[in-house]
């Protein structure tokens, strides 16, 4: 007998960056709730991790993009250009593609470049923006999304994505400490954030693993995933430099890395 479906389930597609790299692709994250699936964000190489994770791309119900930068958002140009080969017409349900405010304008200036090969047809695409200065909420495919501003860009935005059953999950995107990105984890079932380079190495728009520590104890997460790194990361221990902030469970991301929840 095949086992139950978990309620909740994460592959990470992507942990790393802009920087090319064998192990890691850069930002993506695939969500699987209520018999959909949600990607968080698209970066170089998140459409062959797809394709080993076994998920074809006609079974995307919605791209939710946390901000505008390549590494983010790369590998939707031949996403769309595979959606709109689709002899057999598996899709039947448009695919929606969500960003922050400026996102539209984002798509309409990638159609200048490259034209009808990225618009899937007539009735195949929805574009929705959520606000950018202050928190926000949609409902998708039956599942509540809620978004909250982070420091990176102005376009950024964190995710919270809730199961019909409850159970959630917050992707951080990039960001710096930011107090919205607090409250919006709160309680959550697993917070994915980012921890881009290690302590000693801030870059501004960015965390370090204790700064992600700090993030989830605040918010009262009950796993927490650190992600989005750095090759300076690759030497250090990330994982007690979280533990100078954070005791709770701990997760550190690698591409193919399946959760399920609960």
């Amino acid at each position: 007998m095949a086992e139950p479906r978990p309620d909740l389930e994460v592959v990470v597609l992507g942990s790393g960056t802009c920087v090319p790299s064998r192990e890691r692709s850069s930002c993506a994250l695939l969500v699987r709730t209520a018999g959909r699936s949600f990607l968080l964000d698209a970066g170089p190489g998140t459409l062959r991790r797809l394709a080993e994770a076994e998920v074809a791309i006609d079974d995307l119900t919605a791209v939710l993009v946390s901000h505008l930068h390549p590494d983010h958002t790369a590998d939707l140009v031949p996403l769309l250009f595979a959606t709109k080969y689709d002899p057999e017409g598996r899709r039947t349900d448009p695919l929606l593609l969500v960003g922050g405010r400026g996102f539209a304008d984002f798509y309409a200036r990638l159609k200048g470049a490259y034209g009808e090969w990225i618009d899937p047809g007539r009735g195949r695409l929805e574009i929705r923006e959520v606000a950018v200065e202050a928190p926000d909420a949609l409902r998708l495919a039956g599942v509540e999304v809620r978004t909250a501003p982070t420091v990176h860009t102005p376009q950024s935005v964190a995710f919270r994505l809730e199961s019909p059953a409850g159970h959630s999950l917050v992707y951080s995107g990039d960001t710096d400490w930011a107090e919205p990105l607090v409250q919006l984890a709160e309680g959550a079932d697993l917070l994915v954030c980012e921890a881009a380079f290690p302590e000693g190495r801030k870059v501004q728009g960015h965390l370090t693993p204790a700064l992600a520590g700090r993030i989830a104890a605040r918010a009262g997460v009950r796993r927490l995933m650190l992600t989005h790194f750095y090759p300076a990361c690759e030497a250090a221990d990330i994982a007690a430099q979280c533990r100078r902030s954070w005791a709770g469970p701990l997760l550190l991301a690698r591409d193919l890395l399946r959760v399920s929840l609960p």
